[in-house]
């Protein structure tokens, strides 16, 4: 009996093997690699030389433009997800019905995050928005005279990421609507009877019973908007501009990382980004026990 155990152990090991052989590889040692980087001056050329904490210091206290990247993202991300989520929920709404040729339309409305985050959408975005893009020709039908080039402007260059963003809205979108059909339909026609609306039935039975849903793509959004980095990349050809309006994190340490060969400088922006992340996403656990409810505790 125990050699047939210590068999099936064996088994359970070697297939197991590729994924902690790969991951060991491909992800712990590359994290343990760009920690101890984070604390040198290394350049891919050169043997890296330890300077301590030097990395952190300049990061914080003498580079402008690195705090202009945090600024640019949090603004990023803070109008982008909350837009997308809420989109995300509108739109599985409508589809959460039984009509048909339904199936074509979710189809339809998924397609844009299957390419959304695409170079090839990115250059359509800059076709968009530009100063003889199809936005101004809209305006135009009415008279608006619109010459700005939405994407060229610096205050207008980091909406226009948010819009490609909450038009990514697909993924969160299925989700969404996964959860509005496990909602019972007898807690609806029970409170349609008791004359709740429709508004109140959203806020009472709807949003509640989606709240863990809900505290899912939030977490899992907000994570996807930090590492946002193609659209911006394209957009502004590399630069972030203009003048530095989408310069979202991932790219000013892309900059940094091979175009000024920065790779110590690099990873401990990779780290602090890491950090933030986790921290935000800890936040969010912390804070949903007052806002997301949980049918088999029973409880909010």
């Amino acid at each position: 009996m125990t050699k047939f155990r210590e068999n099936n152990h064996l088994v359970g090991y070697l297939f197991t093997a590729p994924f902690i052989i790969g991951f060991l590889i491909f992800t712990m040692f590359p994290m343990l690699a760009s920690l101890y980087y984070s604390f040198t001056d290394y350049n891919l050329f050169e043997a890296p030389n330890w300077v301590g904490f030097d990395n952190y210091k300049t990061m914080f206290t003498g580079d402008d433009q690195y705090w202009k990247s945090v600024s640019v993202t949090f603004t990023y991300v803070v109008a982008s997800v909350p837009l997308r989520l809420a989109f995300a929920l509108a739109v599985a709404m409508l589809l959460n019905k039984a009509i048909g040729g339904i199936g074509l339309y979710r189809s339809a409305y998924y397609l844009p995050s299957l390419i959304g985050g695409s170079v090839a959408v990115s250059i359509m975005w800059t076709q968009v928005f530009g100063d003889k893009g199809l936005l101004n020709s809209f305006l135009n039908l009415f008279g608006a005279h619109a010459t700005t080039s939405w994407i060229g402007s610096p205050g207008t260059a980091i909406w226009t990421l948010v819009a490609l963003s909450v038009w990514q809205f697909g993924s969160s979108m299925l989700i969404f609507l996964a959860g509005l059909k496990s909602i019972p339909a007898s807690l609806h026609e029970a409170a349609n009877v008791d004359g709740a609306g429709a508004v109140r039935r959203f806020f009472k039975i709807t949003l509640p019973i989606l709240s863990p849903i809900i505290l899912f793509n939030l977490i899992m959004q907000t994570i996807s908007a930090f590492m946002t980095f193609t659209p911006a990349y394209v957009i502004s050809r590399g630069e972030g501009g203009p003048l530095d309006s989408t310069l979202l994190y991932s790219l000013y340490l892309y900059k940094r990382a091979f175009q000024f060969t920065q790779m110590g400088y690099a990873s401990a922006m990779a780290w602090v980004m890491l950090l933030t992340v986790g921290i935000i996403a800890l936040i969010l656990f912390q804070t949903s026990k007052y806002w997301v409810h949980y049918e088999s505790k029973g409880e909010s």
